[in-house]
């Protein structure tokens, strides 16, 4: 009669030796445990750092995005997390030099560029070159 009572027992989903593994694990991705493994993380998070450099900062945020879990649990990746923060470094840098050139622009103008204003704008670039005229 023992053994028909432990069959018929319905299992405490919360005592699930699987979902308590996979809970306390510490994955490298923001995917957890769908995502990359460490060794394809390393090389995404290098490359996404190195073409960062080719003009291209947003995959710098991507790559502290997409790699967030590292920033918290830097002594389980330590080889991802060098990547992630020098990414995160980069970005701020980019971030900061973009805003103020283009705050500078927005802001300062013509008082602050002087007669040099008509020559640097864009926006009457057709006047110049004499194409608002339908003549």
């Amino acid at each position: 009669m023992e053994a028909s009572q432990t069959n018929n027992e319905i299992p405490n989903p919360s005592l699930n030796v699987n979902s308590i593994s996979l809970s306390s694990a510490v994955w490298p991705t923001i995917d957890g445990p769908l995502g990359l493994s460490e060794e394809e993380s390393l090389s995404y998070a290098s490359k996404f750092y190195k073409f960062g450099f080719a003009l291209l900062p947003w995959l710098w945020a991507v790559n502290c995005f997409y790699f967030w879990p590292v920033l918290f649990h830097r002594r389980s990746f330590p080889s991802i997390h060098h990547y992630v923060i020098r990414s995160a470094i980069g970005f701020t840098v980019f971030t900061a030099v973009l805003s103020s050139w283009a705050l500078t622009f927005a802001i300062g103008g013509e008082r602050l560029f002087g007669p040099v204003w008509d020559q640097l704008v864009m926006y009457n670039l057709a006047d110049r070159l004499g194409l608002t005229s339908w003549s």
